[in-house]
Protein backbone atom coordinates (compact mmCIF):
# COMPACT_ATOMS: atom_id res chain seq x y z
CA UNK A 1 0.00 0.00 0.00
CA UNK A 2 2.80 2.44 0.89
CA UNK A 3 4.49 1.64 -2.42
CA UNK A 4 1.30 2.47 -4.34
CA UNK A 5 0.91 5.79 -2.50
CA UNK A 6 4.54 6.64 -3.21
CA UNK A 7 4.04 6.07 -6.94
CA UNK A 8 1.08 8.47 -6.99
CA UNK A 9 2.81 11.18 -4.98
CA UNK A 10 3.57 14.33 -6.94
CA UNK A 11 7.17 14.58 -8.09
CA UNK A 12 9.51 16.68 -5.99
CA UNK A 13 10.76 19.91 -7.47
CA UNK A 14 13.79 19.14 -9.59
CA UNK A 15 17.11 20.66 -8.53
CA UNK A 16 18.69 22.05 -11.67
CA UNK A 17 22.08 22.50 -10.00
CA UNK A 18 24.63 24.45 -11.99
CA UNK A 19 22.21 24.71 -14.93
CA UNK A 20 20.46 27.69 -13.30
CA UNK A 21 23.73 29.63 -13.65
CA UNK A 22 24.12 28.94 -17.38
CA UNK A 23 22.92 31.50 -19.93
CA UNK A 24 22.55 28.82 -22.58
CA UNK A 25 20.32 26.69 -20.39
CA UNK A 26 18.08 29.65 -19.58
CA UNK A 27 17.90 30.56 -23.26
CA UNK A 28 16.99 27.01 -24.22
CA UNK A 29 14.20 26.80 -21.63
CA UNK A 30 12.84 30.19 -22.70
CA UNK A 31 13.04 29.20 -26.38
CA UNK A 32 11.14 25.98 -25.71
CA UNK A 33 8.37 27.87 -23.90
CA UNK A 34 8.15 30.56 -26.59
CA UNK A 35 8.08 28.02 -29.44
CA UNK A 36 5.47 25.93 -27.67
CA UNK A 37 3.17 28.93 -27.30
CA UNK A 38 3.86 30.04 -30.89
CA UNK A 39 2.97 26.62 -32.28
CA UNK A 40 -0.19 26.51 -30.18
CA UNK A 41 -1.36 29.97 -31.19
CA UNK A 42 0.14 30.72 -34.60
CA UNK A 43 1.13 27.23 -35.76
CA UNK A 44 -2.49 26.36 -36.49
CA UNK A 45 -2.21 28.81 -39.39
CA UNK A 46 0.52 26.61 -40.88
CA UNK A 47 3.60 28.67 -40.02
CA UNK A 48 6.50 27.76 -37.74
CA UNK A 49 8.58 30.41 -35.94
CA UNK A 50 11.45 29.80 -38.37
CA UNK A 51 9.25 30.08 -41.44
CA UNK A 52 7.74 33.32 -40.14
CA UNK A 53 11.21 34.79 -39.69
CA UNK A 54 12.28 33.75 -43.18
CA UNK A 55 9.14 35.22 -44.77
CA UNK A 56 9.59 38.53 -42.92
CA UNK A 57 13.25 38.83 -43.92
CA UNK A 58 12.44 38.11 -47.57
CA UNK A 59 9.63 40.68 -47.52
CA UNK A 60 11.77 43.38 -45.91
CA UNK A 61 14.92 42.82 -47.99
CA UNK A 62 14.26 42.97 -51.71
CA UNK A 63 16.80 40.98 -53.70
CA UNK A 64 17.95 38.92 -50.71
CA UNK A 65 19.92 35.81 -51.68
CA UNK A 66 19.73 32.44 -49.95
CA UNK A 67 23.33 32.86 -48.78
CA UNK A 68 22.68 36.27 -47.24
CA UNK A 69 19.51 34.96 -45.60
CA UNK A 70 21.34 31.95 -44.14
CA UNK A 71 24.06 34.24 -42.77
CA UNK A 72 21.50 36.63 -41.24
CA UNK A 73 19.80 33.73 -39.47
CA UNK A 74 23.04 32.04 -38.46
CA UNK A 75 22.28 28.75 -40.19
CA UNK A 76 24.10 26.63 -42.76
CA UNK A 77 23.46 27.39 -46.43
CA UNK A 78 22.48 23.77 -47.07
CA UNK A 79 19.81 24.04 -44.37
CA UNK A 80 18.54 27.26 -45.94
CA UNK A 81 18.23 25.54 -49.33
CA UNK A 82 15.90 22.96 -47.76
CA UNK A 83 13.84 25.68 -46.04
CA UNK A 84 13.45 27.65 -49.28
CA UNK A 85 12.66 24.48 -51.25
CA UNK A 86 9.83 23.76 -48.80
CA UNK A 87 8.47 27.33 -48.93
CA UNK A 88 8.75 27.31 -52.72
CA UNK A 89 6.85 24.01 -52.98
CA UNK A 90 4.12 25.57 -50.82
CA UNK A 91 3.90 28.47 -53.27
CA UNK A 92 5.01 31.04 -50.69
CA UNK A 93 8.46 31.99 -52.04
CA UNK A 94 9.97 32.20 -55.52
CA UNK A 95 13.55 32.22 -56.69
CA UNK A 96 13.99 35.01 -59.24
CA UNK A 97 16.98 36.15 -61.26
CA UNK A 98 18.96 38.69 -59.27
CA UNK A 99 18.86 42.23 -60.63
CA UNK A 100 22.46 42.83 -59.55
CA UNK A 101 23.97 39.47 -60.57
CA UNK A 102 22.22 37.48 -63.29
CA UNK A 103 24.21 34.38 -62.28
CA UNK A 104 22.47 34.16 -58.91
CA UNK A 105 18.93 34.09 -57.62
CA UNK A 106 17.16 36.42 -55.27
CA UNK A 107 14.20 35.43 -53.11
CA UNK A 108 10.77 36.98 -53.37
CA UNK A 109 7.46 36.40 -51.67
CA UNK A 110 4.70 35.20 -53.94
CA UNK A 111 1.26 36.76 -53.61
CA UNK A 112 0.30 33.72 -51.49
CA UNK A 113 3.35 34.25 -49.28
CA UNK A 114 2.53 37.93 -48.81
CA UNK A 115 -1.11 37.08 -48.01
CA UNK A 116 -0.05 34.45 -45.48
CA UNK A 117 2.33 36.90 -43.83
CA UNK A 118 -0.44 39.52 -43.64
CA UNK A 119 -2.75 36.94 -42.07
CA UNK A 120 -0.32 35.60 -39.45
CA UNK A 121 1.43 38.82 -38.39
CA UNK A 122 -1.44 39.95 -36.10
CA UNK A 123 -1.38 36.50 -34.48
CA UNK A 124 2.38 36.73 -34.01
CA UNK A 125 1.96 40.15 -32.40
CA UNK A 126 -0.65 38.68 -30.00
CA UNK A 127 1.74 35.82 -29.23
CA UNK A 128 4.49 38.35 -28.57
CA UNK A 129 2.27 40.31 -26.18
CA UNK A 130 1.53 37.08 -24.30
CA UNK A 131 5.15 36.01 -23.87
CA UNK A 132 6.27 39.51 -22.84
CA UNK A 133 3.30 40.09 -20.50
CA UNK A 134 5.45 39.89 -17.36
CA UNK A 135 7.96 42.42 -18.68
CA UNK A 136 7.71 46.19 -18.65
CA UNK A 137 8.33 47.96 -21.96
CA UNK A 138 11.79 48.89 -20.69
CA UNK A 139 12.57 45.31 -19.64
CA UNK A 140 11.48 44.02 -23.05
CA UNK A 141 13.83 46.44 -24.83
CA UNK A 142 16.62 45.47 -22.43
CA UNK A 143 15.99 41.75 -22.95
CA UNK A 144 16.11 42.11 -26.73
CA UNK A 145 19.35 44.10 -26.44
CA UNK A 146 20.89 41.49 -24.13
CA UNK A 147 19.87 38.66 -26.45
CA UNK A 148 21.45 40.46 -29.41
CA UNK A 149 24.66 40.86 -27.43
CA UNK A 150 24.69 37.18 -26.48
CA UNK A 151 23.99 36.19 -30.09
CA UNK A 152 26.87 38.39 -31.28
CA UNK A 153 29.26 36.90 -28.74
CA UNK A 154 28.15 33.31 -29.28
CA UNK A 155 28.58 33.67 -33.03
CA UNK A 156 32.31 34.34 -32.65
CA UNK A 157 34.63 31.37 -32.41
Amino acid sequence: MAEKARRRAPPKQIDHGVLTELVGYGLRRAQAAVFSHFLGSVGKLGVSPGQFGVLVLIKENRGLTQSALAKALGIERSTMVAVIDRLESQGLVARVTSESDRRSYALALTSSGAALLDRVTPQVRAHERHIAARLSAREKVLLIDLLERVAGTAGRV
